[in-house]
């Protein structure tokens, strides 16, 4: 068939057919159901990461007022730290022991943590570390990840990877635009919203979306405990032998003597920290840096910037079928040299430019000071009116140019392009260099490299940006992502499939 001509991989979650004797019976349904539980598994994870990232940063303003950007790098990078240590553990577990058992276990803490959370305002103070330890432990559950990841790797033969991988990715986008919109629906609900007497628990925009990842939880859980079963497929369909598994089609696992290439494992490593450092970013800085330089309230930046983050996630999805398609035109490869010239053309329009500069807060809340006074009123000490604009202690708002609105929604539109096809040919390409073994560990640790990016880029951008600007901040992306790009170009030739480079299958 021509790969121009359209096949059944195309669609989002479509079951791709690997051979005739995999369609003979119940396996190869049961298989894809598995995959299935997979995915929603990716999109809970997506979900509880984005649903309260909008209102992250108001909700930490509204209970505990000694917290400030900085910290709220610390608060955004303490899920992933708690993915990045969680990932090998869960990873080796499912190595040795069925899914179920790691997935059962992870999805509990997450949702026990979302609780948590949602409780951060009650105690009468500390108020920012009870958020910052919810959202560890939050990250740890999502450690799940790289069960995921393993699982689907392994029930997928290598035709199928690409394909299963993208709907992943798209179940995570998925995931990437509910959550946002989740919270700017639930943002009507206000600051005060309702106290719930028996439970002593306040719910209001900031606390409803964690609860609400709570039910998704429960939800995931039961999924795994009714519909998962251990499924495994060599590198061309054909089912094997799995933990908890017995078919009369199942066959031992090959014994693999080859060695992995090494190197493309830590290049594939490295490159999949810069893609998530560089969205990790992204994600953190948007609500700051919106009521920075357009003069937002925490109410409207955790709206529009839901909308927008909503409208970029529909764009994903999009891009991920688009990415399918271009990935058995083009290859791997190069869909993810595009995308990271997508993500540092988006970065270098994000650079502030001309002589407009933002609002100072300070000379805001003098004017009204002003103003009062001239009027005869008296403002009380804790007046409810909230200062807007550029907060007089960051010295960079009076000199550096503001960004503009147009200027953030484009560079938002264009990483959102660029990020898809990289997030999703990283592993992908990952995937198929380690080959038929179990992939557990790798995953896992791939998982904890993402998480570490997770870590690092919310602490390195609020730092930044705090203390230099977006000038800065931006212009440093912008050389990492080209130092991504030139490692990619020197290590494109090992960046092959396991199977290919031991000369088992044709590229």
């Amino acid at each position: 068939m021509s790969q121009f001509e359209p096949d059944d991989t195309t669609p989002l979650l479509r079951n791709d057919a690997s051979s005739e004797e995999d369609h003979q019976g119940e396996d190869y349904g049961s298989r894809w159901r598995s995959i299935r539980v997979m995915y929603f598994t990716m999109f809970l994870s997506s979900v509880g990461f984005t649903i309260v990232i909008t209102s992250l940063w108001p909700y930490l303003q509204k209970i505990d007022d000694s917290a400030d950007a900085s910290f709220l790098g610390w608060v955004v990078a303490a899920y992933s730290l708690g993915q990045m240590v969680a990932s090998p553990i869960f990873g080796w577990w499912s190595n040795y022991r069925p899914s179920k058992e790691p997935l059962v276990c992870s999805i509990f803490i997450n949702l026990s943590a979302n609780i948590y959370y949602a409780y951060a305002s009650l105690p009468t103070s500390h108020n920012k570390i009870h958020v910052l330890v919810s959202r560890v432990f939050v990250g740890f559950g999502a450690g799940n990840v790289a069960v995921a990841r393993s699982y689907v790797a392994g029930a997928t033969s290598l035709h199928e990877r690409t394909n299963a991988m993208a709907n992943m990715s798209a179940c995570q986008a998925l995931g990437f635009i509910l959550g946002p919109a989740l919270q700017a629906c639930l943002s009507f609900i206000g600051e005060r919203g309702v106290t719930v007497e028996v439970f002593k628990l306040q719910l209001n925009m900031y606390t409803s979306p964690a609860l609400l990842a709570t039910v998704f939880g429960i939800i995931n859980i039961l999924l795994v405990l009714t519909v998962l079963k251990q499924h495994r497929v060599d590198d061309h369909g054909k089912q094997a032998r799995a933990i908890n598994y017995i078919s009369e089609d199942t066959a031992d696992v090959e014994e693999v003597q080859e060695s992995i290439d090494h190197v493309a494992v830590l290049t594939s490593n490295v490159l999949f920290f810069l893609i998530m450092f560089i969205f990790a970013v992204f994600e953190t800085i948007a609500t700051p840096l919106s009521m920075d330089m357009f003069a937002w309230t925490r109410k409207e930046a955790v709206l529009y910037n839901g909308i927008i983050l909503c409208c970029i996630g529909f764009e994903s999805i999009a891009v991920f079928l688009v990415v399918k398609v271009s990935a058995l035109r083009f290859g791997d490869r190069p869909v993810l040299l595009a995308g990271l010239v997508l993500i540092f053309c988006g970065y270098f329009i994000m650079l502030p430019w001309g002589n407009h500069y933002p609002l100072i807060q300070w000379a805001d809340i003098k004017n009204g000071s002003l103003a009062a006074e001239m009027s005869g009123v008296t403002l009380a000490p804790n007046s409810s009116v909230e200062p807007v604009g550029c907060p007089y202690q960051q010295t960079w708002c009076q000199y550096i140019p503001a960004i503009h609105l147009a200027q953030y929604i484009t560079a938002g539109v264009i990483i959102g392009m660029g990020y898809p096809g990289c997030n999703v040919m990283s592993y992908t390409l990952y995937s198929k260099i380690l080959g038929p073994k179990p992939q557990g560990v790798y995953m896992g640790w791939l998982t904890a490299s993402g998480s570490g990016a997770r870590t690092l880029g919310p602490v390195f951008v609020s730092n930044v940006y705090t203390i230099l600007g977006p000038r800065w901040a931006f212009g440093l992306l912008c050389g990492m992502v080209f130092g991504g790009f030139l490692l990619l170009v020197a290590a494109y030739k090992r960046l092959i499939a396991f199977s290919v480079r031991h000369g088992r299958i044709v590229a």
